[in-house]
């Protein structure tokens, strides 16, 4: 007979007897087809239960260790090839893991926003409220495109704020911007020439890239992308910021803009896709109407966030699509389920249709124009002044300090990265070799008042 010693107090027994009977198995002590004790006379020879045997019985024949035969008992299961396999008794994981981003004491490059600004009561007041109130809904499969209410919340702000006349039906949610660019190769077609801005968020190439679709760039000038270099590189797909250009900070002109929805409705084929990521930032006077709100031939794809007016880390984004692609997309692809939680989609719904999202934007932007007049007012007492120049239009959380110097970028980062300050220069987004140089990104949404002086006095010493 059978017997074992049950030693850990913090195991059940029928969980400690089927372990010692699976390694018996696993190590040939008890070889196929072998007769097992009765569950009875088991339990009676060691002092427990029959149910507690019968527990481990059952989880052992589950898994297929066991087997039985009625009115015969119970017998150990053939486990072919188990000794073929060898089950390393520590685990030797080589995995290389992608490096974290540095601390750094003098951080003038992050885009990091500053938790302090973040509703958090109020937040927490509507998700105790959404709990509440309708645990039905919250319970329901979403629907593919997301809920109603955030669909009909964002029209309803992108009609007041930015003069978008769009139906909630329109609406697309999703859990962070790439995951809707994904869903966009599906539509477009992965066979399609996408094209970026040069220079650019090089995240965006590298999502289009991974994903399988073709992907190329296109440089810009004063005003933006150019249709010479869209029809140079023969593009089908135009991912454009033309609000806000990002490093650059370019403002796409209403010219150029109708210069490059002249070039989309050319072929049947081609969209521009306006990447509209940070348009509430706009510090001084009216939002720059979106390229989507002048477009009559359905060829703008819409997409915006709320990481830069929220937080980065609530990962809801969304897109307009136009009539055509989203009959498409519910058509084609309305199997794909929504990837927001119901329990953020309907707080963020009354978070946006209660007014507490058009009083957080107008009170951050408040905050961001003081930030960015003390970081000037800072620049200007500095010596660091008198070898640099401020670029910037007004919009977003950044700006460009170009250097008088005739040290290259790369010296100059590794000279700032040597005294623990973080400033990226634009250099690093283009695509190819660029002859611009010394301009570095200043974002001013999480930068320290308190050190700020002092990093200035270090880049002068640097310069």
């Amino acid at each position: 007979m059978l017997t074992y010693n049950f030693d850990d107090p913090q195991k059940p027994l029928y969980e400690q007897l089927y372990m010692y009977i699976k390694k018996d198995i696993e190590h040939g002590i008890l070889l196929p087809d072998e007769h097992l004790p009765s569950k009875r006379s088991f339990a009676k020879n060691l002092g427990v239960s029959t149910i507690t045997v019968e527990n481990a019985y059952d989880q052992l024949m589950s898994e297929g260790y066991m087997y039985s035969v009625a009115k015969k008992g119970y017998y150990v299961a053939d486990i072919k090839d188990k000794n073929k396999i060898v089950k390393a008794v520590r685990i030797n994981s080589d995995i290389k893991l992608p490096e974290q981003a540095k601390d750094y004491l003098y951080d003038l490059s992050g885009n990091q926003i500053n938790p302090d600004n973040f509703p958090f009561s109020v937040w927490a007041r509507l998700m105790r409220e959404t709990i509440s109130s309708d645990k039905g809904a919250l319970m329901t499969k979403s629907f593919c495109a997301g809920i109603k209410p955030i669909r009909e919340a964002i029209a309803a702000h992108l009609y007041s704020f930015r003069g978008m006349a769009v139906d909630p039906a329109q609406i697309l949610i999703g859990a962070g911007t790439e995951y809707l660019y994904g869903i966009l190769l599906l539509l477009l077609g992965k066979d399609k020439l996408y094209c970026v801005e040069n220079p650019g968020y090089k995240k965006i190439y590298q999502i289009y890239e991974k994903n399988g679709a073709r992907c190329t760039f296109a440089d810009m000038d004063e005003s933006g992308i150019t249709v010479e270099g869209l029809k140079s590189v023969k593009a089908d797909v135009a991912h454009i910021s033309p609000t806000h250009h990002f490093p650059t900070g370019i403002t796409m002109p209403i010219s150029r803009r109708y210069e490059i929805l002249v070039w989309a409705n050319e072929k049947k084929e081609r969209y521009i896709i306006e990447d509209d990521y940070d348009s509430e930032f706009r510090l001084n006077g009216k939002p720059i109407p979106s390229l989507q709100s002048i477009d009559a031939s359905g060829k703008v794809i819409y997409v915006n966030t709320f990481s830069k007016s929220l937080s980065p880390t609530i990962r809801i984004s969304y897109m307009v699509l136009p009539v055509e692609l989203a009959n498409k997309y519910y058509k084609e692809l309305s199997f794909y389920s929504c990837t927001v939680s119901n329990f953020e989609q309907y707080t963020l719904a009354e978070f946006i249709g209660q007014g507490y999202f058009e009083k957080h934007i107008n009170r951050m932007r408040l905050h961001y124009s003081r930030q960015r007049n003390m970081v000037m007012d800072i620049l200007k007492k500095n010596r660091l002044s008198e070898k640099c120049r401020v670029i910037e239009n007004n919009s977003g959380l950044h700006f460009i300090l170009q250097f008088e110097t005739k040290k290259n970028d790369e010296e100059l980062k590794r000279l700032f990265e040597n005294k623990s300050i973080h400033m990226q220069p634009i250099s690093d987004y283009y695509y190819k070799s660029s002859d611009i140089q010394h301009r570095f990104i200043l974002n001013y949404s999480n930068i320290d008042k308190e050190t700020l002086d002092e990093a200035f006095d270090i880049i002068n010493r640097l310069l």
